[in-house]
């Protein structure tokens, strides 16, 4: 009966009965977004960081589906023609490749880089993975970019807003990255900053928490240096050895932001009213 959902029976893979779940990318997202009524998307290098970033600028962020850089030539080139599009026919500005940011086109998924950007209202942000984990979430069901910048501004909004119970439970998803083979690939950063803010949820009186939860939190709690920890995970490593070790600088500037950016109809974030 594993992962499917008997008659009668709770969907133990939707971790039902806990206030409080955590799952990994999209197939986790997916499963967790039967029963979650506010859904939190923490993908700290760097989708989410980027996000906090450019909605406390006060853009409004659309996320769009891009393929990994390990796709291949034909299926990227398609994605980022799609891209453009959308971005035209959103009234928006196109965050392109880091390796192929101009003058004309200075935005990209690099949270350094927006900072230096000039300001746009708003910005398509493309991600191999963010933005289909933003898109499972049942109608009217807030969607939440959480990173460490922002984990007491999130956890607030959540909680003042009566999430985190069993009968309106919030499901945490950490982002994870991909390996070369599209599989996922689990990312401490991004359980780490899911495991501070479910402990910060618990703390302020949600849950209780799924076993899963309660392992994330743990995770959190037990790291005794969490920026140390992200500036020299695999993820950390390889933005450094690529020139982009300011994004992880910046990603791992714990509670600077004030900032809740919520998904709003339009399917941009912004902030949180």
């Amino acid at each position: 009966m594993t992962g499917e959902k008997g008659r009668g029976m709770a969907d133990w893979a939707a971790q039902s009965g806990s206030g409080i779940r955590f799952e990994w990318g999209q197939t986790g997202a997916r499963r967790l977004a039967v029963e979650a009524a506010c859904l939190v998307v923490v993908d700290v290098l760097s989708f989410t960081t980027a996000v906090s970033v450019a909605v406390q600028a006060g853009s409004k962020v659309l996320p769009f589906w891009l393929p990994a850089a390990t796709a291949g030539a034909a299926e990227r080139a398609g994605a980022e023609m799609a891209a453009a599009i959308y971005a035209r026919q959103s009234g928006a500005r196109l965050a392109v490749a880091h390796s192929t940011i101009t003058p004309d086109a200075p935005w990209s998924l690099s949270p350094a880089q927006l900072r230096k950007a000039p300001f746009t209202d708003r910005l398509v942000l493309p991600s191999p993975h963010c933005s289909t984990i933003t898109a499972v979430a049942r109608p009217g069901v807030p969607v939440i970019a959480a990173c460490l910048r922002n984990i007491t501004a999130v956890g607030s909004w959540i909680t003042s807003h009566g999430y985190g119970t069993p009968a309106r439970p919030v499901a945490v998803i950490a982002a994870g990255e991909q390996w070369p083979d599209g599989s996922l690939r689990p990312a401490l950063e991004d359980l780490l900053g899911a495991g501070v803010l479910i402990s910060d949820l618990h703390a302020q009186g949600a849950g209780p928490l799924s076993a899963e939860a309660a392992a994330a939190r743990a995770c959190g709690e037990c790291t005794a240096d969490i920026p140390h920890a992200i500036t020299v995970s695999a993820s950390g490593r390889e933005l450094e050895a690529t020139g982009f070790a300011e994004d992880v600088a910046i990603a791992i500037e714990e509670d600077t932001c004030t900032v809740v950016p919520v998904l709003d109809g339009d399917g941009a974030f912004a902030r949180a009213r």
